[in-house]
């Protein structure tokens, strides 16, 4: 090397497993900025500073890579819809669903607008609709344990989780984008609405948990 010459320091190779998570995250990203069709396996190659061979060689093309991304945002989000469903008394386990998914959302910003955008024609069938019907199964289950307590007709119990969770889906939406108020208080409100009716709603609505924390503090003083 001549007198005077820097050597340029190399980068560290990845392993495999390391190359592949730096793909997925760099696909995750372009796919919610630019969309499935707007994205180019060029330039995902470009921004991991790698050949496309190298994204073909782990993922089959841009499908795969899709694919894998979605996989993960999905089962990311119905593991929180889920863990929310097996605890607490009704109405609390449906705050915590309306709380999962704002969650979600605001932690997962990009995921969850790869799962509501346009997809790929082979995967036509949509995987954010899946998930909802999941969640209406789910909520379904719990409404109809308490329709038969008090003596209603059970067969109507997955007319009103379709009615939940299509109410908590298009606001959550709604809030990806204003995200105001506060996640709290969004869920808080939408659990009013969802189980007091317009008839009964409360001026202040505000989280099981919350009144808990605050009957607390009251306790404490």
């Amino acid at each position: 090397m001549p007198s005077g010459e820097t050597q340029r320091p190399q980068r560290p190779r990845m392993t495999g497993t390391q190359r592949r998570q730096q793909l997925i995250e760099i696909g995750r990203a372009l796919f919610a900025e630019r969309g499935y069709d707007g994205t180019s396996i060029e330039e995902i190659a470009l921004r991991a500073q790698v050949s496309k061979p190298v994204v073909y060689e782990h993922f089959g093309g841009k499908e795969g890579l899709y694919a894998v991304v979605v996989d993960r945002e999905m089962s990311m989000l119905l593991d929180m819809i889920t863990s929310s469903l097996t605890r607490n008394r009704s109405q609390e386990r449906l705050e915590q669903v309306a709380l999962a998914l704002l969650t979600y959302i605001e932690e997962r910003t990009d995921g969850f607008r790869i799962l509501v955008r346009d997809q790929p024609a082979a995967t036509a069938d949509g995987r954010y609709s899946s998930l909802l019907n999941e969640a209406v199964n789910q909520v379904a289950h719990i409404l109809g344990n308490d329709f038969g307590r008090r003596g209603f007709d059970t067969s109507l119990a997955t007319l009103y989780a379709q009615a939940l969770v299509g109410m908590v889906s298009t606001a959550a939406t709604w809030w990806l984008d204003v995200r105001e108020p506060s996640k709290e208080v969004v869920a808080a409100h939408l659990v009013n609405l969802c189980w007091n009716g317009l008839s009964h709603l409360e001026a202040d609505p505000r989280l099981t948990s919350q009144r808990r924390a605050d009957a607390g503090d009251a306790v404490e003083c």
